[in-house]
């Protein structure tokens, strides 16, 4: 599942760098969002002069700008957020951000420069769902992307990334749950996670 779940956040990224050769419409706030984002990945993919550090830097602070880290982080750890110490709260989402941009920058390389459109948004209670598509050059089936965008202080944030029916913030709570359980449940499996999640992030050249 690990595999799985790394897998769904960089096609996440990879369509997120893509967006940036497709033209929004300019009255689409939510897609004009998706694609500003999108211009600033994919100049950070094609500097060829940046270091593993500085480019994780800069996805980070793309990262922390175009999603809602807080409510991803909060949603993913579920019942658990309520049991964890304030400390451990705060350690939590300082490691599952700097977790998924290490997965992201580790596993930029996949674009290749696949065609992607991105249609007109569509609201919801909250905010907007911006649907997408990669075209393969091999002619094979698209892949869909839904990016779940909510409207918070005058601007969007990220709340979920959904690739082929495939939530991000599902996926990632499931896994999630499953190393808390393994650890004990309460406040010792909260610690078994962020202990793991410190592990992944190494092995991800974090």
């Amino acid at each position: 599942m690990w595999k799985l779940l790394s897998r769904s956040l960089a096609i996440g990224m990879v369509m997120l760098a893509a967006l940036a050769a497709v033209p929004a419409r300019a009255a689409d706030e939510p897609a004009a969002f998706i694609q500003n984002l999108g211009d600033r990945a994919i100049q950070i993919l094609q500097n060829k002069q940046l270091g593993q550090k500085d480019r994780e830097a800069q996805f980070s602070k793309l990262f922390t700008e175009g999603f809602d880290v807080a409510e991803i982080g909060k949603f993913v750890l579920g019942r658990y957020w309520n049991v964890a110490t304030p400390d451990q709260q705060q350690q939590y989402i300082k490691l599952f951000g700097t977790y998924v941009v290490a997965v992201y920058a580790n596993r930029f390389s996949q674009y290749s420069g696949e065609k992607f459109t991105v249609t007109a948004s569509q609201p919801t209670p909250d905010g907007a769902s911006v649907p997408s598509q990669i075209l393969r050059p091999n002619g094979g089936p698209p892949i869909n992307i839904v990016w779940k965008i909510a409207k918070e202080n005058g601007g969007y944030k990220i709340r979920d990334v959904v690739a082929e029916n495939l939530s991000m913030a599902v996926t990632q709570r499931a896994e999630f749950s499953s190393v808390v359980e393994r650890g004990g449940g309460g406040a010792a499996g909260v610690d078994a996670l962020n202990n793991t999640l410190k592990q992944k992030i190494a092995a991800n050249g974090g």
